[in-house]
């Protein structure tokens, strides 16, 4: 660990203030509409509506922080920034940056909710539209495609043939389980309008004969019976542990003798430091659920325990949720 300087305590104060121009940035939809042509401040301000002053004030912060380029009082997003803040490129993580300017007005609540004051926590996926979910679920996607084999690999699903992919999403995982296996079938399960969003990348991927779709709800819904292998991908982080009990009840009971539940999640030290961001995703679900947090290995395999499973393993370690434990039903 580096030492603690005065310089590194106030660099992590105000380091908030590149986070929030970046995000005015993107709600203001800058990088969008800077990617397409060169504008002036005032061109900008016109299309947009903002104030003038204000905008190019924001505009130069961005172009000094190597997002925008500046030339003859123009502006346009030319860096490889634009590949990944433009709602027009095919690996965007613009939603994504939206979600995190949605979760500034939530983490503004930290020091009241640590202090004990009751702050209402919006149910999940609340305040989206269905536009919003579906950039989001997309952005997700973005994130995961990259990695996703490599976690496939650490799985080995060997010749498994019946996948559930329990809170699916898009189909991420359950395509590169898919192209790992090609023997095997899936179910993926997730809320209605998810599920939509699944069928229309299974399709585009050529998945969809391979994949039972299956919409409900874990919270209140049994899971589709018949697997020899679940996957639990960045759920259990959202959940207090007597949820994470109760779901792991409903996934034992969808397998078959002798599958096994293998969860993605980040998987922290029984020191609650490590990983680092972790420790720090635990202040994210502290404000936005109300008794999720990030898990430690023995508080995963404690849950997995009392659910009816053995044989518990960590597979992998990771510092980005990218963590892997396994277990069987025997």
């Amino acid at each position: 660990m580096s030492p603690v300087s005065q310089e590194k305590v106030l660099k992590l104060a105000w380091n908030f203030m590149e986070s929030r121009i970046l995000l005015t940035g993107a709600e203001l939809n800058l990088f969008t509409l800077l990617s397409k042509s060169r504008l002036s401040a005032g061109e900008v301000a016109r299309r947009t509506g903002a104030d003038l002053r204000a905008l190019t004030i924001l505009l130069d912060a961005l172009a000094a922080m190597g997002l925008l380029g500046k030339q003859d009082e123009t502006y346009r997003c030319e860096s490889p920034a634009c590949e990944l803040l433009s709602e027009d490129a095919p690996d965007s993580v613009l939603a994504m940056v939206l979600h995190a300017a949605h979760l500034w007005h939530r983490w503004s609540d930290l020091t009241n909710i640590v202090r004990g004051e009751d702050i209402s926590i919006e149910a999940s996926g609340s305040g989206r539209d269905a536009e919003e979910m579906r950039a989001f679920i997309g952005a997700m996607h973005a994130v995961a495609a990259p990695q996703a084999e490599r976690i496939i690999a650490a799985v080995k699903p060997g010749d498994a043939k019946a996948l559930i992919d329990v809170g699916g999403a898009s189909g991420t995982y359950t395509i590169a389980f898919l192209r790992a296996v090609p023997g095997m079938k899936a179910t993926l399960f997730d809320r209605p309008e998810v599920i939509e969003m699944a069928r229309d990348l299974l399709h585009r991927e050529g998945m969809l004969n391979r994949v039972s779709l299956v919409a409900g709800d874990f919270y209140r819904d049994e899971l589709p019976q018949g697997h020899d292998i679940a996957f639990v991908s960045a759920v259990i982080h959202q959940n207090s542990p007597g949820q994470n009990l109760s779901l792991f009840k409903k996934v034992f009971r969808s397998l078959d003798a002798g599958g096994r539940i293998v969860i993605r999640d980040h998987v922290m030290e029984s020191s609650r430091v490590h990983p680092r961001d972790g420790a720090i995703f635990a202040v994210n679900m502290l404000i936005n659920t109300s008794g999720g947090g990030t898990y430690t290995f023995d508080e995963i395999h404690s849950g997995l325990s009392q659910a009816g499973f053995s044989r518990i393993k960590r597979l992998a370690k990771g510092e980005h949720m990218d963590a892997l434990v396994e277990a069987f039903k025997l």
